[in-house]
């Protein structure tokens, strides 16, 4: 990011002076982002178990409390720190059904480092084939951006870019999470990616 997003620089300001709506304003505007971090964050074990958007929501409300201990002033700095309430709620989640023996979401990994992994694939998305994005998306969080086209997506075309790009699965995987063959999920995800790409466009 650049100098940062003016118009969520003016929000913060507002909601540290607890303008009438601007810390709802703000924080919904991040909801897309953090439902993609949770779904991609929830190890495969324990799907079905976690809603992410109980989890998202659960982020919020905490953010919301809490917004008095935000010290940042930019949007990079708002996004590490509703990061970090997500990756704690995660964490929590974790450890309760790791008391009931289930398995742990790690994967070897920190939850820093999974979302870290997510937004690197999330930047390869929104700048194809090696080139920069425009200024202007550089001045905000390019995941963000990545996360609101993707929710513009019909279900099946956002399912099939999570679970190949995202979540790095491979095609006999995503067929069977599909209910399709491979050849089908192949298409599929050609056509998602050809219906994102002017989403991402249209916000930088």
């Amino acid at each position: 990011m650049v100098d940062g997003d003016p118009v969520i620089g003016r929000l913060i300001a507002e909601a540290r002076r607890e303008a009438p709506g601007a810390l709802d304003r703000l924080l919904e505007s991040y909801r897309n982002y953090l439902r993609l971090l949770a779904r991609t964050g929830i190890d495969a074990s324990l799907r079905g178990k976690a809603d992410p958007s109980d989890l998202v929501q659960e982020t919020l409300l905490k953010a919301h409390q809490h917004f008095d201990q935000f010290q940042g002033q930019t949007e990079a700095e708002l996004v590490a720190w509703l990061r970090r309430i997500l990756t704690r709620n995660l964490a929590d989640f974790v450890r309760r059904f790791k008391a009931v023996g289930a398995r742990s979401i790690g994967r070897e990994r920190s939850l820093d480092d999974l979302f870290g992994a997510t937004s690197r694939v999330m930047f390869n998305l929104v700048a194809p084939n090696g080139h920069s994005p425009s200024q202007s998306a550089q001045r905000r969080e390019l995941s963000i951006i990545l996360a609101d086209a993707l929710a513009e997506l019909a279900a099946d075309h956002r399912e099939v870019v999570v679970l190949r790009t995202l979540e790095g699965r491979d095609w006999e995987e995503v067929a069977r999470a599909m209910g399709r063959s491979p050849g089908a999920v192949r298409l599929l995800w050609a056509r998602a990616l050809k219906k994102l790409r002017p989403l991402i466009e249209a916000r930088q």
